[in-house]
């Protein structure tokens, strides 16, 4: 019988999770999620392949549970930078930072692009990340045009619009220079009143 991680079964559940999660992660950014085998993942975790099937039936069904621990924490993380914070324009800045500082976390993984080697409705269920994440922006965009901080203006573009502004490579390699001309030109084109950078 399989030693149990712990003090109860829940928490050995959690933990092997958390370590399929942790492997999973790594394996990607070193080979891409294509290349992975779920024997690959449990080798790495240290667990048994059985252990991964107790949780998982395949790669995809991992992957979105990884995408939504880790999305989850991100939100509630961002969630939290924002609490406080009532101005419009120094939400919208922490929310670039925030994303700046995701995007070097998740650098893009080597291999084919993501979408492309899952299936569709894993590729819906990938796409629905997002946009617990494109709910915050959102928010922030209807109160700084509510509040006269943001020029009125269709809402689903503007979002697409900023989300573009972030993918920037120079923007997820951190640049503190390129975050900050980033932050300017969203609150510009955005109509806000911002001072020019020196």
């Amino acid at each position: 019988m399989p030693k149990i991680i712990g003090g109860s079964l829940h928490e050995h559940r959690e933990r092997t999770r958390i370590k399929l999660f942790s492997a999973l992660a790594s394996l990607m950014l070193d080979r891409g999620f294509d290349a992975i085998t779920l024997a690959d993942i449990a080798a790495k975790a240290g667990v048994g392949r059985t252990a991964v099937y107790n949780h998982f039936a395949d790669k995809e069904s991992l992957l979105l549970a990884y995408m939504t621990h880790e999305t989850q924490e991100y939100v509630a993380s961002l969630e939290s930078a924002l609490e406080g914070i009532e101005d419009p324009v120094e939400q919208l800045r922490t929310y670039v930072r925030r994303q700046a500082q995701l995007k070097r976390v998740y650098r893009l993984s080597p291999g084919p692009d993501l979408r492309s080697v899952v299936s569709p409705a894993t590729q819906a269920q990938l796409r629905s990340h997002a946009t617990l994440v494109e709910t915050v922006l959102r928010r922030i965009l209807e109160q700084g045009m509510a509040a006269g901080e943001f020029a009125p203006q269709p809402l689903d573009t503007t979002v697409s619009l900023v989300n573009a502004c972030l993918s920037t490579r120079a923007t997820a390699d951190g640049d503190p220079g390129a975050v900050a001309a980033t932050e300017e030109f969203v609150l510009r084109a955005l109509g806000a009143q911002v001072p020019a950078l020196p």
